[in-house]
């Protein structure tokens, strides 16, 4: 699916891993769940598409040359756009400090290769759904806004053709929408 193709809702994964052979590999593990897959070989690249698109989520390996995976999570972590993309450290070491580090660089989930390609597929469906939840949310808040704002503006159109007790009813009633 090509980035003009995609739905709002549909942000897209990124793969970031400097093995051509791992990045294939997500590839054909994800590619049914038709989201937009973007790959970077390096943190850097990583950083890059980061601040270029918006992502549902990151699988991100540990171990790069340069920018390790752990330096990248701590960088995503860092930005205000990107502090909330939740990341998915994926690697080959099976070392439980590696697991502590990344959780405490704000990894959402940390998988050992080779991954079981169904449970792969089933957590990163579960932040894709979030995602477009969380999306859904922000289009809601924002009509919300709109409707409050066009409503506001109806009643200060009719303020001055009010009586005294007519205009503190209408103070009232916007007290009550501004609480919402």
């Amino acid at each position: 699916m090509n980035a003009e193709a995609r739905t709002d809702d549909s942000a897209g994964i990124l793969l970031v891993d400097d093995m051509e052979d791992n990045l294939i590999a997500l590839e054909a593990v994800l590619g049914s769940l038709n989201e937009p897959l973007i790959r970077a070989r390096s943190g850097e690249e990583a950083m890059k598409a980061l601040l270029r698109r918006r992502f549902a989520l990151v699988l991100l390996d540990v171990r790069m040359p340069g920018m390790d995976g752990f330096e990248t999570a701590a960088n995503i972590k860092r930005l205000d756009q990107t502090k909330d993309v939740p990341i998915i450290f994926l690697t080959g070491t099976d070392d439980s400090g590696y697991a502590f580090r990344g959780y405490a660089t704000g990894a959402a989930d940390y998988l050992t290769k080779p991954f079981d390609p169904w449970v792969l597929r089933a957590k990163v469906s579960v932040f894709l759904d979030l995602h477009r939840k969380n999306r859904q949310l922000e289009r809601l808040l924002a009509q919300q806004r709109i409707d409050y704002e066009e409503v506001s503006r109806q009643l200060a159109e009719l303020e001055p053709e009010l009586t005294e007790s007519q205009q503190v009813r209408i103070k009232e009633l916007r007290h009550l929408l501004e609480k919402r």
